[in-house]
């Protein structure tokens, strides 16, 4: 695809590899991640000997749609991109590719709740009804802690092999003013996470858990996760890491039925991938 469609605004943003100068600053961040990944990783192996579940589980109902409604959602998406892209052709500016990007979005969110609804999808279905803000928070703090570190130096090794490309970090390596800053935040931080934790985590994992329940929705995650990393190829090797991201997304999704966490996860995720390309000097990588 070209133009918006080809906007992968999520964290293809900054999950590739960078190599920014190593400052003291740069390199005292490094190990408080991994510290910080490290102490999580050991409270939840503490979690796991004990016969507690790594998030701990909240009732949620079932979902209520069928493959054809996860048909009708996933072509609106696709549809909407690749309208945006045909619309706003390649050698646009970047700057509208980006409100492209956001419009086409959020308006393939809304028409996808809509015709979930229509189907009988209650709110707390979707993963929009009843969060517990405090604790959500915490689960992204949480997982955010533990999968930082590891896949973004996953991602600096796999940018090694085959460097990471794309036009939203190339971007930001040249134009630094407020809109062009604001356009990526809006696009990254707060619309990609809830348009694609919706899609991936709640249309299509949910589905996938009613069709394959074995080992705990083991196989449901795997699936969305796949999927959530192929619609992200095409940068370099970032799928891999971001197959891992999605696995953890989906787990707190199955556990949890609520979208809050997800959304609050990759969010944060995508956050720390900006702040680390504005982070570095104009003309070298970013997160």
């Amino acid at each position: 695809m070209s133009g918006a469609a080809d906007m992968q605004t999520g964290e293809a943003v900054g999950v590739g590899g960078v190599d920014p100068t190593l400052t003291v600053p740069l390199i005292a961040a490094m190990l408080v991640a991994w510290t910080a990944s490290i102490v999580v990783a050991a409270r939840l192996a503490v979690r796991l000997r004990r016969g507690l579940p790594m998030v701990d589980p909240r009732p949620h109902p079932p979902v209520t749609w069928g493959g054809a409604d996860v048909a009708a959602v996933a072509a609106m998406f696709i549809g909407l991109l690749m309208a945006a892209g045909w619309w706003v052709r390649p050698e646009s500016a970047l700057r509208l590719q980006l409100a492209a990007d956001v419009i086409t979005k959020l308006g393939a969110t809304l028409a996808g709740l809509a015709v979930l609804r229509m189907a009988g999808a209650s709110w707390a279905a979707l993963g929009f009804g009843g969060e517990r803000v405090v604790d959500d928070l915490r689960i992204a703090v949480g997982g955010l802690a533990l999968v930082l570190a590891p896949l973004l130096g996953i991602a600096a090794i796999l940018d090694r092999i085959v460097p990471y490309r794309h036009p939203v970090v190339t971007f930001l390596q040249t134009e630094r003013d407020p809109v062009a800053i604001g356009l990526v935040v809006l696009a990254a931080v707060c619309v990609a996470p809830v348009a694609e934790e919706f899609f991936f985590r709640r249309v299509l994992q949910g589905w996938l858990e009613c069709r394959l329940p074995e080992a705990d929705g083991a196989v449901a995650i795997g699936l969305s996760a796949a999927a959530f990393a192929a619609a992200h190829a095409g940068h370099g090797l970032a799928a891999g890491p971001l197959f891992l991201l999605g696995v953890v997304l989906g787990v707190v999704a199955r556990r949890t039925g609520s979208l809050g966490a997800c959304i609050g996860l990759h969010a944060l995720f995508n956050a720390v991938s900006v702040g680390l390309i504005l982070a570095s000097p104009p003309g070298q990588g970013g997160a």
